[in-house]
């Protein structure tokens, strides 16, 4: 017999409306199911960048995990990416979870980390698990303490995943963290800095042209800063640039501690919005952006895939390079079918779901986090490709598109790039040519890049 899992239909939810969304939706009214979707998220040795080795974007620095033994091991996934040299643990055992007697011994361990390095550090990131959020730590006077013991910066970077639905979770605070070292310097008219991941952007974004068009000259990311002076010219910036929600907070401390203020993007894939969302950047510039020659590209490539596979049924994930709503939303307004989603409802959301219900009401929505995840049955599921490598583990065989690569997507390159995928995964045929097995997630690159040649690549035609 088939057993229940929990999901309603896009018609469903978006009819309760975003005030009474169901428990099955809310991590905090039941148990957690840690499917692939949340992997990335708690196990910060996962593939992608968790706590750990986000607090490791600034060039230079060390961290120093103070954790139980079970929350160290999984580091040593992080070797295979050039970080062995750049982690060191400071174990606790159960007297030391019992008393807190290892915060006397945080300052020494930093001190040893410190003296044992041919090079001194640029800063020290502390990492602490759910053990010192139970003690109530006060992890900056820990840090301050530390600092003046071993004569560099130090840092906390909380790895709680309690504080997931709070007002900081772990991964906005991480992306505060890795700014606050930067001091105020004069402006440069010239000079922006991209805001909100641990990666780069992919090369041929278009957001990098536009921005070179409007008389910048140089733009900076904290991926590509080959060297801590590098980093602290981000100090330099006339405006910041957010690209991901999540590090609002840190533009915002940016803007009040060195006054350099923010304007925020969103990752989207409806084209109709990039461009809307272009015309109020130029807006907000006082100019104008003409990004019509990067519209009818990523246009193209929408329209090839539509050509070779007009009838198109897609389960789409949340562990992928952007909203899953908003991509089915997109999807949708393409003229193909979304038959299933998995996600994260949030209140959010529902400017979606809502338009989402409009289009295809019987749209399944399926909470990643529920336990009865545990119970679903691809059984006679009508898709014929995946997107996100949860949607590739509900549908084993399917051809799928992970989306997760660490090489990040924004704007018409983003979306052009997308459809280049679908396309080569369901066979990559032209239009009129016999239907291939199509390619799973198997069958597609990780995505993962050493950090010494991340932090070497430069943006074509312009400064870093």
């Amino acid at each position: 017999m088939k057993r229940a899992v929990d999901s309603m239909t896009a018609g469903e939810l978006a009819a309760l409306g975003k005030e009474r969304i169901p428990d099955i939706f809310q991590s905090s009214r039941h148990l957690i199911y840690s499917s692939p979707a949340t992997l990335a998220f708690n196990s910060p040795g996962a593939q992608g960048f968790g706590v750990k080795r986000a607090g490791l974007a600034v060039p230079g620095s060390v961290m120093l995990l103070v954790a139980p033994g079970c929350c160290g091991r999984n580091t040593a996934a992080l070797n295979a990416l050039g970080y062995r040299e750049r982690f060191f643990y400071l174990l606790l055992d159960d007297t030391d979870i019992v008393t807190g007697r290892h915060l006397n011994k945080i300052s020494q361990a930093v001190r040893e980390v410190v003296d044992s390095l041919e090079e001194k550090p640029t800063v020290v990131m502390i990492c602490i698990t759910c053990v010192d959020a139970l003690l109530g730590t006060d992890m900056e006077r820990v840090c301050r303490k530390a600092a003046d013991a071993a004569g560099v910066p130090v840092r906390p970077c909380y790895m709680y995943a309690l504080t997931r639905e709070g007002r900081m979770p772990p991964m906005v605070h991480v992306r505060k963290t890795v700014y606050e070292l930067l001091e105020k310097r004069p402006r440069k008219r010239t000079a922006v800095n991209l805001l909100g991941e641990f990666s780069p952007f992919m090369e041929d974004m278009e957001l990098y042209a536009i921005l070179r068009g409007l008389g910048v000259k140089e733009i900076r990311e904290i991926s590509r800063c080959r060297d801590f002076e590098e980093y602290l010219s981000m100090a330099e910036a006339n405006f910041n640039i957010v690209l991901n929600p999540e590090c609002r907070p840190a533009a915002e401390d940016i803007r009040r501690r060195l006054g350099i203020p923010s304007i925020e993007l969103t990752r989207l894939y409806q084209i109709d919005k990039i461009h809307r969302q272009y015309e109020l950047l130029g807006g907000a510039l006082g100019t104008m952006i003409d990004d019509s020659p990067w519209y009818q590209a990523a246009w193209e490539k929408v329209e090839a895939f539509k050509a070779a596979y007009p009838n198109t049924r897609f389960a789409v994930g949340e562990w992928q390079n952007g909203n899953a709503f908003e991509l089915s939303l997109a999807l949708l307004r393409y003229g193909y079918q979304v038959t299933e989603m998995y996600g994260t409802v949030t209140p959010d959301q529902f400017v979606y779901i809502r338009k989402i219900a409009e289009k295809s009401p019987n749209t399944r929505i399926y909470s990643n986090l529920s336990p009865t995840m545990l119970n679903y049955d691809r059984g006679d599921s009508e898709v014929d490709v995946t997107i996100g490598q949860d949607a590739a583990f509900y549908h084993p065989g399917c051809p799928n598109v992970p989306w997760n690569q660490e090489e990040q997507p924004f704007g018409y390159a983003g979306l052009g790039r997308l459809f280049e995928a679908l396309l080569a995964a369901r066979g990559g045929q032209e239009p009129g040519e016999p239907q291939g097995r199509g390619k799973t997630a198997a069958d597609q690159p990780d995505g993962i890049s050493g950090e010494k040649e991340r932090r070497e690549k430069k943006i074509p035609g312009g400064s870093v």
